[in-house]
């Protein structure tokens, strides 16, 4: 495939920013120096409009076919921001930034998304205009809301958008895609409890709120076992118990946890929310103590259109000779806040036999970019075809 041939041809140039990038993490909307590199090479490819400080430090660029009279607009999209994790894989480009990496692969992202708008500068090879986003906060900080409501869908008249993310475990450059609910729902909470703290050798002269916490955390996960359909999916989980005194013999006045849910539903996510909050309210209660929940609903479902996807596998397939049914995914993507605004559909590709993302020794596998390139160029190319 041609594409596929001149990306083979850019693969040195590609991973030469794609390590320039990890080596330089940049975390949720500090993006500077990744959107201002980003914005220079749009600018070099000749892309024919660059507007950047959309979501506060998100970049665009604009590039026109050779003709439009089809008037279609696609929105292709990568992420840009590094992790608060602290790298240990020893590269020689490992990251320069004590405390933050690209764990996630947003820096081959990025680098696979120049490589589409270098070439689709390049040859304009189709009948419309695509629109390439560089998101940055990708990671907790909801960016993709943040240019959804600088008005980035209507500004740039785009009527469909497309994602992509690597995936460790499959093999490199293969791809996978699902229709409708992908990636889950990604909601925090903080729960605070209040009893009467003491010494740890007159328990009956307080209210344990270590016992009280205690007996919160295991009722939660009566939510998943006895709330909720079987079928259906939801995870419950208190990733953080911290009490009110460090000391061995002192039983403490409070206890704060904290956690997450994630669902696949709208309606199991009402449903939990709204035992979580009977739950810790009424367990506090029956050992003589009080407690809050703090409930904050974060990134939304994220749901894949189904004639987008039926489109996306097709070109995934021709891309690299096949392309698998994806798993549900329980973790959360904040491209869900775009698929809200336009139909559209996100694919994983293959990162080969390498640590998982959020692992302090993962790190992207530039073997994948001339597949990920590929399958953006592709997705331009087929649905909007040159006249």
């Amino acid at each position: 495939m041609p594409v596929k041939n001149r990306f083979a041809e850019l693969l040195p140039e590609i991973t030469e920013w794609r390590r320039d990038i990890h080596e330089n993490p940049e975390i949720l909307y500090d993006t500077h120096r990744t959107s201002a590199l980003v914005a220079e090479k749009l600018k070099a490819f000749g892309c024919d409009e660059i507007v950047t400080g959309i979501g506060r430090t998100g970049v665009v660029g604009v590039i026109k076919g050779k003709s439009d009279g089809s008037g279609k607009v696609i929105g292709l999209r990568a992420d840009m921001d590094a992790l608060p994790i602290l790298e240990a894989t020893g590269l020689p480009y490992a990251s320069k930034t004590r405390g933050a990496m690209h764990a996630c692969g947003h820096d081959g992202h990025t680098a696979m998304l120049l490589g589409a708008a270098k070439y689709l500068s390049e040859t304009r090879n189709f009948d419309g205009t695509v629109v390439v986003i560089f998101q940055p906060a990708e990671e907790g900080g909801g960016g993709g809301k943040e240019m959804c409501d600088d008005g980035m869908m209507e500004r740039f008249g785009i009527q469909e958008v497309y994602g992509m993310h690597n995936w460790p475990g499959r093999p490199v450059g293969s791809f996978a895609i699902r229709p409708g609910s992908f990636f889950a729902a990604a909601d925090q909470f903080d729960i605070h409890v209040t009893g009467k703290g003491g010494h740890a050798a007159k328990p009956h002269e307080t209210l344990d709120t270590t016992v009280i916490a205690s007996q919160i955390v295991i009722a939660l996960q009566t939510i998943a076992s006895r709330n909720v359909d079987p079928v259906k999916q939801v995870v419950v989980s208190v990733t953080s118990f911290e009490t009110g005194s460090k000391a061995h013999n002192v039983i403490p006045e409070t206890v704060h946890l904290k956690g997450t849910v994630r669902t696949l539903d709208g309606e199991v996510q009402d449903l939990t929310e709204a035992r979580m909050r009977e739950i810790v309210d009424l367990t506090a209660r029956a050992y003589g103590g009080r407690a809050e929940i703090d409930y904050r609903r974060g990134y939304p479902v994220m749901v894949n259109s189904e004639e987008q996807t039926a489109f996306a596998a097709e070109v995934a397939s021709a891309v690299s000779g096949d392309c698998a049914d994806a798993p549900l995914v329980m973790g959360g993507e904040d491209f869900a806040f775009m698929l809200e605004e336009r139909p559209g559909a996100y694919i994983l590709v293959g990162n080969g036999d390498t640590a998982m993302v959020h692992h302090p020794e993962y790190n992207f596998n530039d073997e994948a970019i001339p597949a990920g390139c590929s399958w953006w160029a592709e997705i331009v190319e087929r649905r909007m075809p040159a006249a």
